[in-house]
């Protein structure tokens, strides 16, 4: 029995998607293997990478003058990458909006001079810090976000107006889940264990300009020319995980887009929030207007009680429910492929809970 998995990530996948790629599993197409032993240099995974590049073009409106790159070393790699590659004056504006915002500042001061122009941390992360458009620098080499926070539950709803100087998204929990102008950035990544597919694949997209600056001293894996001039083949790509992302991709596809993903991740999370709001037990900390659509957390507001719920609505099929250690609480990720009824049955087992205790 299939449960309802809740989880920030690796997260769940489209049942269809599982099931076309355990159809496919011993002998995809015509190959007589699996795309697990077949080359990256065959033509059969050649097409697959192309049609995912293709597909994820389509499906994100991306200009013709930015790179799709499929790499390796999750979200984490590229708080390395990013300074690495887009170091020209040395320094760098950042706004600190959690964990996953705070290990890119750290990376970054390893070869740039960081300017924290905004925090939340005043708050536990609770809301998306008003930007001071004068505290952004001229001449910084990138203004870093990062897009959707997964484990405090928030996101950003409008960008600042950084002139020139391009904005570097780290999108890892919410890419493909809304409507993004990818012409308001200049590099979008995203690990792709949350809303793409299983673990081992790193989206990048990456405008042309910025691509080809890194010093002779930045190692050969770590720059990005490298593997846009080798097509992310340089050396052999997580060709399993980029193929389980075409197949998320042509789900997507089918089903109407992101247009139509963004009108079901509305409602799925509108419901939540609405019986949050409502209910006089559980309560979600965050500014309603920086609530996330896609980790939305909530507490009980004592440790006992949330354990308690955690361990119950495990019984009832709803997996993975507990919140991050750094915050406790619980947090149900409801990323594309969790559907309305995973989203009811919870909604139906929290006022059951609140009910009885």
């Amino acid at each position: 029995m299939r449960v309802y998995n809740f989880s920030a990530g690796p997260a769940n996948l489209p049942l269809e998607v599982l099931e076309k790629a355990q159809k496919e599993l011993v002998d995809y197409g015509q190959a007589g293997m699996s795309v697990m032993e077949m080359s990256h240099r065959s033509a059969d995974f050649k097409e697959i990478m192309e049609d995912a590049k293709a597909l994820l073009r389509k499906l994100m409106n991306i200009p013709d003058n930015y790179k799709i790159l499929f790499l390796q070393g999750g979200a984490s790699l590229q708080f390395a990458m990013v300074p690495l590659n887009l170091k020209k004056n040395g320094k760098a504006d950042f706004i600190n909006t959690g964990a996953w915002s705070k290990k890119a500042i750290k990376e970054s001061k390893k070869v740039l001079d960081v300017n924290v122009i905004a925090s939340s941390e005043d708050k536990t992360f609770s809301y998306i810090p008003e930007i001071d458009e004068t505290k952004l620098q001229k001449d910084a080499d990138f203004l870093h976000i990062t897009q959707n926070n997964t484990i405090y539950g928030t996101r950003y709803t409008q960008l600042p107006d950084t002139g020139s100087v391009p904005v570097v998204a780290d999108m890892s929990s919410c890419i493909l889940s809304e409507e993004f102008d990818v012409t308001k950035y200049g590099i979008i990544y995203a690990g792709a264990q949350k809303n793409v597919g299983p673990a081992g694949v790193t989206i990048v997209i990456i405008r042309e300009d910025l691509i080809g600056n890194a010093a002779e001293s930045v190692p050969t894996m770590l720059n990005y020319e490298t593997h846009s001039e080798a097509d992310s083949m340089f050396n052999t790509p997580p060709t399993f995980a980029i193929y389980i992302a075409k197949l998320v991709f042509e789900w997507l596809d089918k089903n109407g887009g992101v247009k139509a993903m963004q009108k079901v991740n509305e409602e799925k999370a509108k419901m939540l929030y609405d019986y949050i709001d409502s209910s006089k037990m559980f309560s979600n900390p965050v500014t309603p207007k920086d609530r996330s659509m896609m980790n939305v957390t909530f507490v009980t507001g004592n440790e006992d009680l949330d354990a308690k719920f955690v361990k119950e609505a495990k019984a009832q099929g709803l997996c993975n429910l507990k919140g991050h250690r750094s915050v406790g609480g619980m947090r149900a990720s409801i990323y594309n492929a969790m559907p309305k009824a995973g989203v009811e049955k919870l909604i139906a087992f929290m006022k059951e809970f609140e009910a009885n205790n």
